[in-house]
């Protein structure tokens, strides 16, 4: 997907604010396996899938934890980097080999201070992460995994044919063979 199209999902902006935006980012490829993000690091960076796919995880006790999955559109930050500086909590692996829009969190906080239309969309930004969260919250804590398993189908259907079924089970917060009976049920 084109950074033109990525940016104005967030927030339509103006051409030359738009152009200000796309002039100080770098596209970059990146191999199936790379972990672009790492838990307990501060990310000065936020990144824009071109191609690819990408999975959101924390390192529990026993294993690891799927809470998000992006493809191409889709933005990768750790809103805690980006917001107060702090290290993040979660890892980020490619699980395609990628193409990434890269943005630096202090360039975009300079062109925030010069251009108003720019703050709007960072903004904007900021507001629909939040959603997102809020609706990941809710989706785990209020339904169960058979109705997470059908909106997963209906809202992102080709992620089952790019992703290993063990990172969809531990998304829905089952297992794999709980999966399996779910899938089975639905054909």
């Amino acid at each position: 997907m084109h950074i033109d199209l990525i940016l104005d999902k967030i927030y339509k902006l103006p051409e030359d604010s738009r152009n200000s935006i796309v002039q100080a980012i770098a596209e970059n490829h990146f191999s199936k396996g790379h972990r672009l993000l790492n838990a307990d690091k501060i990310e000065r960076n936020i990144y824009f899938i071109k191609k690819g796919i990408v999975r959101a995880y924390i390192n529990s006790s026993n294993d690891e934890v799927t809470f998000w999955f992006g493809s191409e559109g889709d933005t990768i930050v750790s809103m805690k980097s980006y917001v107060n500086g702090l290290k993040g909590y979660e890892n980020v692996e490619l699980l395609e080999d990628s193409i990434l829009y890269k943005l630096n969190v202090n360039a975009l906080n300079n062109l925030f201070n010069k251009d108003i239309h720019v703050a709007n969309w960072g903004r904007r930004f900021a507001e629909l992460e939040l959603l997102k969260t809020e609706e990941r919250l809710i989706a785990r804590q209020f339904t169960t995994a058979t109705v997470r398993y059908n909106e997963l189908i209906e809202n992102n259907p080709k992620l089952f044919q790019r992703v290993q079924l063990s990172y969809i089970a531990s998304y829905l917060g089952i297992t794999q063979v709980s999966l399996s009976r779910i899938r089975a049920k639905m054909k």
